[in-house]
């Protein structure tokens, strides 16, 4: 039996996914002021995940260039734009 937090994790994954569907790169791309781009906020939570699961319990980084794209206090910007697309 799957911890419910699991399930949840991937009930939120499957519905973030979905509303994604049809998005284009060039309007994932897109910036709206005040807020950040639909692609960065992707690598953020990326970002968010590969530190909590991989850095914080099994002193992992496989993508370190995430830190300094798109981790915590970064600034706003068109993620994507270095070379790193997210797919």
């Amino acid at each position: 039996m799957l911890h419910p937090l699991i399930i949840q994790l991937r009930f939120a994954r499957s519905e973030f996914k979905r509303a994604l569907e049809g998005l284009s790169d060039i309007d994932a791309r897109r910036r709206f002021l005040p807020m950040n781009c639909i692609s960065w906020n992707i690598g953020h939570m990326a970002w968010q995940e590969q530190r909590y699961w991989l850095t914080c319990l099994q002193g992992l980084i496989p993508l370190p260039h995430l830190n300094e794209l798109v981790g915590y206090g970064q600034p706003a910007c068109c993620a994507g734009y270095l070379g790193y697309p997210f797919q």
